[in-house]
């Protein structure tokens, strides 16, 4: 059977220690700039080279942290250097460095020339101490920066922190824990709620975690109150995505997408906890419970809610019951309904000739079945109003707002399946609405607008076409 060969690596790549040695960059200009940025974060002794010097390695040079030399490149300038750079406009000066360089066995980077160096600078991630480094060998530039971009997005400003931590640790558990399960203790903390604490700026919960781990006790684990934005999975924040990655179990709501939960660590046990009309599927009580049993067992728990966990979604009666039971928790703001399905129904909720002030109420009536709202306030021109969960009070809604003063044809909509696909918006007069959406036979979630900017649907719908 043929065996395939590996493909051989352009380049091998390697990490050099710079702290301290002598580094020479030729060039003075924009591009010398940022070459001597990334030495100098690199700890490098550098002498520039350059007739031409930027105003800001000027004020480097004024300030004594950068030697310089201003007269044109020698070979014998690269005598004891470790590594050296051409950054000039000048190619044929480049090669002379690169050149120079090679004889003296020196490595040498020219800049946007690969062929002439014996090292390339590849795009990197700072998270000092951790840095990644990603190179295409100088073949696809721009694909080097769009992947330095998204692993930007995925990894948390503070996760050199966390390298930082476990340094200061290392010896401490090498000396406590034998060799066999010290492996065991990292990875215990890294997937437990210790690590997130040190992500969140909390090193001395942090620490205690660590302590329970190694005194091989289960450490209590940690909420996160998430909100899933109104569908569309492209609204989530990247904050709640790494956390959706990191769950050991998660509890989700009837209003967060189905693509959203494709989003969630596949391995994580999911607990549905919905509600809906008539149909709760666990009592809230039940569920504030729920989420404190489960970190107690240590887990890291994801309540996913739809929109924003503090817009009408129970969020705050949930932290305070981990708060009371002494669970660890962080709360994930997420785009509410009213912003995500009205900026996809192409309606801005305020606009300096229609609404200066914009409200926000619960539709769902009372146990009664008659609604309690602020009648009066909400029915005044000049704001916007919106409605969660109205769709089933939708006709009672309309009458009252217009028995409060609001003309029959006043303009409304409602928004079912928001920034999903499958977005539906019904847009009518006051007198005309209830009829209409029944017409449309919606019955999936909704939300309701009422207000001049409505009108402006017409002109603006951009994600589907009006109805």
């Amino acid at each position: 059977m043929h065996k395939q060969q590996a493909s051989v690596w352009p380049y091998y790549p390697v990490f050099l220690r710079l702290q301290g040695e002598s580094v020479v960059l030729v060039g003075g200009g924009e591009v010398g700039l940022r070459k001597w940025r990334l030495l100098r974060r690199a700890g490098a002794r550098i002498l520039l080279i350059s007739r031409e010097v930027h105003p800001v390695l000027q004020s480097a040079v004024d300030a004594g942290t950068l030697m310089h030399l201003a007269r044109d490149f020698e070979a014998s300038h690269l005598d004891g250097a470790l590594l050296v750079v051409a950054a000039t406009d000048d190619e044929d000066l480049n090669r002379q460095v690169a050149t120079a360089a090679a004889a003296k066995g020196i490595p040498v980077n020219v800049v946007d020339d690969p062929q002439h160096s014996s090292f390339i600078t590849p795009s990197i991630v700072d998270r000092a101490p951790v840095l990644l480094a990603i190179s295409t060998a100088g073949a696809a530039p721009v694909l080097a920066r769009r992947l330095r971009e998204q692993l930007e997005a995925l990894l948390p400003p503070r996760f050199g922190a966390l390298a930082q931590f476990m340094g200061r640790w290392r010896d401490q558990v090498r000396e406590r824990i034998a060799a066999p399960q010290r492996r065991s203790i990292w990875e215990a903390f890294l997937d437990g709620a210790g690590a997130q604490q040190v992500l969140n700026g909390n090193e001395a919960q942090a620490e205690s975690d660590l302590e329970t781990i190694i005194a091989g006790q289960q450490a209590t684990g940690e909420v996160y109150l998430v909100g899933a934005g109104p569908g569309d999975p492209d609204l989530l924040t990247l904050r709640a995505l790494r956390l959706m990655q990191q769950a050991d179990v998660v509890l989700h709501d009837a209003l967060v997408h189905p693509d959203i939960l494709e989003l969630v660590r596949r391995d994580a046990d999911r607990i549905y906890v919905g509600k809906r009309k008539s149909k709760h599927t666990l009592p809230q009580d039940q569920i504030n419970m729920e989420l404190v049993r489960l970190a107690k067992q240590g887990k890291r728990v994801l309540r996913l809610k739809g929109g924003d966990p503090f817009v009408f979604g129970r969020g705050g009666e949930e932290i305070q019951t981990l708060a009371e039971h002494g669970v660890p928790f962080q709360v994930v703001p997420g785009i509410t309904a009213a912003n995500g399905c009205a900026a996809y129904a192409g309606i801005p909720l305020t606009h300096r000739e229609h609404a200066q002030s914009c409200i926000f109420v619960t539709g769902h009536p009372r146990k009664g079945g008659e609604l309690d709202l602020p009648w009066d306030t909400l029915a005044r021109r000049g704001q916007t109003v919106v409605i969660y969960m109205g769709l089933g009070s939708l006709p009672d809604l309309c009458a009252q707002l217009i028995s409060a003063g609001l003309p029959g044809d006043w303009p409304a909509a409602v928004i079912e399946h928001g920034t999903a696909q499958a977005q539906r918006v019904i847009s009518a007069d006051l007198a005309q609405l209830p009829a209409q959406v029944a017409k449309a036979d919606l019955a999936g979630p909704s939300l309701v607008i009422v207000g001049e900017v409505v009108r402006l649907r017409q002109q603006l719908a951009w994600f589907d076409r009006p109805s």
